[in-house]
């Protein structure tokens, strides 16, 4: 069933995300059932698609197929405040490739932006980017905690965000009282968050090795923004210790 029809298993905040901006296009034309595409194998020759690709790409079209929503965000420059609409839709795409381990992936249209990335859905769930040099790099561990990062981005849209003259991931390191968020969290995401400050850390989208962890940090009142503002001096005072010891 579609993820609008039946949108369980996501948390409140998703939820609402997906009833106040989400909707279904329908499909523009006929599409070609998986099970009928071929595949190059490791050896370049036209293969049937392995069984577990067709299941997963059928699967993402049935659940997601033609979904529409809408993520705000915010940013500042030079103390200009940055308001930014995002449009995702989740239809397929033509690529189908097996995986050089495990498994395969395919491709779908993601964020509707200009972007040198292509998005992809690996069999065992995952998301990924290909940047362009043809490998499957994590963005987060399923589709479902895709909607719940986006939703707490959506969320946090109209807090502050941190713009510390300190390293963001350094700076995260030193905030404390946050509360993780597990249902938008994995292996290369990670979101923690209270009443007034939110943080989104994240292993940057590129193929290097290894791939360097950032982070976004949010804050609202006050309260929130003299967290952020100490464990800003804390992360400062840290970085001036480790240069005069290096």
């Amino acid at each position: 069933m579609h993820i609008l029809d039946d949108p369980a298993g996501l948390s409140a905040r998703a939820m609402s995300l997906l009833e106040r901006t989400g909707r279904r296009e329908p499909p523009q034309e006929a599409r070609l059932s998986t099970e009928f595409l071929r595949i190059r194998d490791r050896f370049n020759q036209l293969t049937p698609a392995p069984m577990m690709l067709v299941i997963r790409r059928e699967g993402f079209e049935q659940r997601y197929g033609g979904l529409r929503y809408q993520v705000r965000s915010s940013y500042t420059v030079q103390g200009e405040r940055h308001d930014v609409l995002r449009d995702w839709h989740y239809d397929l795409g033509q690529g189908l490739w097996t995986g050089s381990v495990h498994g395969g992936y395919f491709d779908w249209f993601g964020e509707r932006v200009s972007s040198p990335v292509r998005y992809l859905v690996h069999t065992d769930g995952r998301v990924g980017v290909d940047e362009g040099g043809g490998t499957f790099l994590e963005i987060a561990p399923s589709l479902p905690a895709l909607i719940e990062s986006h939703a707490l981005t959506d969320m946090v849209s109209t807090w502050d965000r941190a713009t510390a003259k300190v390293d963001g991931f350094a700076l995260a390191e030193q905030l404390d009282g946050l509360t993780d968020v597990p249902e938008a969290s994995g292996r290369t995401i990670r979101w923690r968050l209270s009443d007034n400050v939110a943080v989104e850390e994240f292993r940057n989208w590129s193929s290097e090795e290894p791939r360097r962890w950032r982070a976004f940090i949010w804050s609202r009142g006050r309260s929130g923004r003299r967290q952020v503002e100490d464990a800003a001096a804390r992360a400062a005072a840290m970085q001036q210790t480790t240069a005069g010891t290096g």
